[in-house]
């Protein structure tokens, strides 16, 4: 198991460059499982999570290819459907929870789909009902194996339906969006996801072909085609990273410039921030957020404690509130940190409570945030890193910190993260990869 060692309290300076966004990847690399032609991604990113997808797709005999850093072109015509049925591809698939999107355009395309239990982070319960009941209403049949915690999904053809989502889950969205491109007739999904990761996947099938209306509200109209061809497509900015650094400038006092950020595609994000008090800067595609020496967070005109909680697109993204949680220990003022969607998402918190924050655990979804402001600087600690968010939440703590951090099961950070290591100590971080 990997660690990081962490030197806290030195400011970091320059510019860093966000990686290709890991959600949208993730959705995309299934994607090409709809088409024998030829799929060119740009801008994908180095991380675990997507490598392990796609090494799961060369077990499949899907063709691909690596021309450059941050491109892959991918070729699924000739894909071994056998291999589902092999002890690797259950052990490589239930380790990794994007490869439940690949059940989409398996069953669309080749009538068939077996999939495991899958695994992923330890946040709480994650439901699949979302993505099996939307199949099942295109004419999908689902059984499950209890014994193997196998899913085995069949259909002759699917056909157009009309569904209301009982939650707007984006994994969900997009995995029967996929199945429904290629469906008979007409499919109208009601209170789809429509993060910009299904903006983007949408872009992407409609340029193979597909025939997808009401992009970017949550109601989706699909006209079923026959067939799908090639496309190239590029990755937007990861808006989590974005996120993360904009937290981790703030919190270690430092001058940087974030590059290439996708802002019109950032929603919320950048304001959000800015109600913790943060000075966040655009400046073309670029954010740019100087020195603070303290930062505040904003009060109602009645006084009372500000509420940050996650909620569907347009609204914050879950995979943020870590980071605002450990941003506002070091801000001047109070806040509630409400994460609706997850259970165990919050329970992170212990780890920073011994670095002395001053935060109150008010249930397993909601914390409330007392920052001390510069007065109480968090100190060094030896920590665990639970989950990808959660992880990245501690590295910057440690950032931040008086003294040295040590976090182990660094491979959870380097699920979601590239290089992390690297490209903050390019930009004068003290972290040592053990």
């Amino acid at each position: 198991m990997s660690s990081f060692v962490i030197e806290g309290g030195y400011k970091l300076s320059g510019e860093i460059t966000p990686q290709g966004a890991k959600n949208e990847a993730l959705q995309i690399i299934c994607a090409v499982l709809l088409t024998p032609e030829k799929v060119t991604v740009h801008n994908v990113p180095d991380i675990l999570d997507v490598n392990s997808l796609i090494q799961l797709l060369r077990d499949m005999q899907v063709k691909v290819e690596h021309p450059a850093a941050d491109t892959y072109t991918f070729q699924a015509d000739a894909v071994d459907l056998d291999y589902l049925n092999t002890d690797e591809f259950f052990r490589k698939s239930g380790s990794l929870r994007g490869s439940v999107m690949i059940v989409g355009p398996l069953v669309a395309r080749f009538g068939k789909a077996l999939i495991p239990k899958p695994g992923g982070d330890k946040i709480g319960r994650r439901r699949l009902d979302t993505h099996f009941v939307g199949i099942q209403k295109l004419g999908a049949c689902f059984s499950y194996d209890a014994e193997r915690q196998l899913y085995e999904i069949e259909a002759k053809r699917l056909k157009g339906a009309y569904m209301l989502l009982d939650e707007a889950s984006v994994t969900g969205t997009a995995n029967i969006l996929m199945a429904a491109v290629l469906a008979e007739g007409t499919t109208t999904i009601y209170n789809a996801a429509c993060e910009p990761y299904l903006q983007q996947l949408s872009a992407m099938l409609n340029r193979m072909g597909a025939r997808i209306s009401g992009v970017g509200s949550n109601l989706l109209t699909i006209e079923g085609v026959d067939s799908l061809g090639g496309t190239t497509h590029t990755i937007l900015p990861d808006m989590i990273e974005v996120g993360s650094f904009i937290g981790m400038a703030a919190m270690t006092a430092s001058d940087i410039t974030i590059k290439n950020t996708g802002y019109d595609k950032l929603g919320i994000i950048p304001d959000s921030f800015r109600r913790l008090g943060i000075t966040v800067e655009q400046v073309g595609d670029d954010i740019h957020i100087p020195t603070h020496d303290s930062y505040e967070i904003e009060t109602f005109i009645d006084s009372s404690t500000m509420t940050i909680a996650d909620a569907p697109w347009p609204g914050l993204t879950p995979d943020l509130l870590s980071v605002f949680l450990v941003v506002a220990t070091q801000a001047v003022g109070s806040v509630l940190i409400h994460q609706k969607m997850f259970e165990s998402r919050l329970f992170f918190v212990d780890k920073l409570i011994d670095m002395g924050a001053q935060i109150i655990l008010c249930d397993p979804h909601r914390a409330t945030v007392i920052g001390l402001g510069n007065r109480f600087r968090l100190r060094g600690s030896n920590m665990v890193s639970p989950d990808i968010r959660a992880g990245i939440a501690l590295l910057i703590a440690a950032m931040s910190a008086e003294g040295t951090s040590h976090i182990h099961n660094i491979d959870q950070i380097d699920r979601g993260y590239q290089n992390i290591d690297k490209r903050l100590n390019s930009i004068g971080a003290r972290i040592t990869r053990l």
